[in-house]
């Protein structure tokens, strides 16, 4: 699965649509932290929306975790969770979506460009979780057909530098975008049937 160009795609999408019938703040704040390791969900940073479909920040954090909210505009749950020192790199994506560039290379050839110049930070081995499923029931807390990935952030690690295969195989970590700022190691479990 490519994080790239799907999970954060979906995330920078999130930060531009509009919400239709934004779920009250607890109700965002509780689906979006579940993407958070369970140590750091009660002080992580949590962005989710407001009546008018902008993201903005519902709870500030005491910790090192930064939560983006389901979009209620797009169908299905989606959240992620990722460490602060990736704060600036996800923001600029966010701020490249709004000016309208939707292709994903394009927007992270950008970005890690911007990494290249020392114009943008990203965080060195710095994580990102995403929950995906069919359905949050907030009454419960549970998601419908929950499944969870990982990324740690490795920018410019190679496969020789890592070890690590550079082509996803089911269930296997491997290194995706090798050589470059945006260079990550991802972990996606195998669906379950």
């Amino acid at each position: 699965m490519k994080v790239s160009g799907c999970t954060v795609g979906l995330l920078l999408a999130a930060a531009v649509a509009s919400a239709q019938d934004a779920p009250p703040p607890a109700t965002q704040i509780a689906g979006a932290v579940l993407a958070a390791p369970d140590d750091r969900r009660a002080g992580a940073r949590v962005l989710g929306w407001d009546a008018g479909g902008k993201i903005v920040t519902l709870r500030e954090g005491t910790n090192d975790q930064v939560c983006v909210a389901d979009n209620p505009k797009v169908e299905g749950f989606n959240v992620a969770c990722y460490h602060k020192d990736l704060d600036a790199f996800m923001a600029r994506g966010r701020e490249l979506m709004a000016q309208g560039i939707t292709d994903d290379k394009q927007r992270d050839a950008t970005r890690w460009k911007e990494v290249d110049d020392k114009k943008l930070a990203i965080g060195k081995d710095a994580s990102l979780t995403v929950m995906t499923g069919k359905s949050f029931d907030p009454a419960t807390g549970q998601v419908a057909d929950a499944y969870t990935r990982w990324v740690l952030y490795v920018p410019y690690a190679t496969g020789a530098s890592t070890g690590l295969a550079t082509k996803p195989a089911p269930g296997v970590p491997w290194l995706m975008d090798p050589g470059t700022a945006g260079a990550h190691i991802m972990i996606s479990p195998v669906r379950p049937k």
